[in-house]
């Protein structure tokens, strides 16, 4: 069996079922709107390196934009559930398999990662007294890209779950150490911690116990990024669903419980339920920190209110994603919970969590923007204005899918 070719052939077969909904995606209007943000960004963009404030914090502004994209790592395997049947015979050989997972895993991340650094040079230079040279910093940052990419795939070999996400941690503590080491001090001084730190952390992964192919947990694995890409489509489109990743996160678990029992709060609960265990509640905490920090960089200008409708706006595409929640699920017609009820119960849910992000959003505004009091005003109100179109139009859309059916 040729192992390479079966890579290919599961990759494509994956993009095929992909391919026919990006049309839907862009008559959504979502190329337009990203057409449009673009255009906004690249004007604010240049008008900040054309006039950087003074004080600008450069060096937080480096390492908080870097540390992400330099620490991501993810593989996609395309494994399946028959493959530990079908394919464990041949574990001797895997590697074969695995080593385009490996290499496509590194090059497209890294190839973003340089291109992110690029479009963020112009306003280190105009900002940071003393820039570190640019090839030096550009080198810098592929190793340690390369560095985390391959202790992620390392963790995707430890036998231990534990161990898995501790040492996940740890290469996020190595990464933003070794950056911040290198954007605050001298170059030899920085370069020689980076290397002494690294080193360590490389011969740490040996440490743990490894399989060659962990097959359990890269199927699960591979079966959640499907899931993700396949949830992000279903922003815009029908497509089929995949499997959740479910978490416990069992100090948030009490929150639902605050919710008065009723059948006009059945729902409700199960939603909240879900929004703590799913990972949209993390892609919402992970927005409204970004955002928080872009909108009080920002704040001092009309610019900033740009960026917290613009972060409003895509948290409530993200928490539209509530809606779309146990609409299959057998049941949910057992329960003695009228349609409608279903309906106004999540509508209420997603539209008070967005309104609390509303409000949240807006302090960091607030404390950029001090004495702005008519124009903040005014960005609040169009905020809360987004929340209200949000729930009404996704009202409209819901009640005409069920009356089509």
């Amino acid at each position: 069996m040729d192992l390479q070719q079966l890579w290919k052939s599961r990759r494509g077969a994956f993009w095929n079922q992909i391919t026919p909904y990006l049309g839907y995606v862009l008559q959504s209007g979502v190329a337009v709107v990203l057409g449009f943000s673009l255009i906004a960004f690249s004007a604010w963009y240049t008008s900040l390196v054309q006039d950087v404030p003074n004080g600008f914090p450069i060096r937080w502004v480096m390492l908080l934009v870097l540390v992400a994209p330099v620490i991501f790592s993810s593989y996609r395997t395309y494994l399946r559930q028959a493959d530990i049947v079908f394919l464990r015979p041949q574990e001797y050989r895997m590697h074969l398999y695995l080593q385009n997972s490996f290499i496509r895993g590194i090059v497209y991340k890294t190839v973003g990662l340089i291109l992110l650094f690029i479009l963020l040079w112009p306003l280190y230079i105009r900002s940071e007294g003393e820039p570190k040279p640019f090839l030096l910093f550009l080198i810098l940052l592929v190793i340690l890209k390369c560095i985390a990419s391959f202790g992620g795939w390392c963790e995707q070999q430890m036998l231990s779950k534990s161990s898995r996400m501790g040492y996940r941690l740890l290469r996020y503590a190595v990464i933003t150490l070794s950056l911040y080491a290198w954007i605050w001090h001298q170059v030899i001084p920085g370069l020689i911690f980076i290397a002494v730190l690294t080193v360590l952390y490389v011969v740490s992964l040996r440490l743990p116990v490894r399989l060659p192919v962990h097959w359990e947990h890269l199927i699960e694995t591979e079966q959640i990024r499907g899931a993700r890409v396949i949830k992000t489509l279903g922003f815009f489109v029908e497509v089929p669903a995949l499997k959740q990743r479910v978490h416990s996160r069992r100090l948030l678990a009490p929150l639902a419980e605050r919710i008065a029992w009723g059948q006009d709060k059945a729902f409700q609960y199960l939603i909240a339920k879900t929004f703590i265990r799913s990972d949209l509640l993390g892609i919402c905490i992970r927005l409204a920190i970004v955002g928080g920090l872009f909108v009080h960089w920002t704040g001092s200008s009309l610019w900033g209110s740009g960026v917290y409708l613009f972060f409003l706006f895509v948290l409530g595409i993200q928490l539209s994603g509530l809606l779309r929640y146990h609409r299959d699920s057998f049941w949910i017609y057992i329960y003695p919970v009228t349609a409608e009820s279903r309906r106004l119960q999540v509508l209420k849910f997603v539209y008070t969590l967005q309104s609390a992000l509303t409000i949240l959003l807006w302090i960091p505004l607030l404390i950029g923007g001090w004495g702005r009091w008519v124009e903040l005003l005014i960005t609040l109100a169009l905020g809360l204005l987004i929340a209200r179109m949000f729930r009404s139009s996704q009202l409209k859309k819901w009640t005409k899918e069920e009356e089509l059916e």
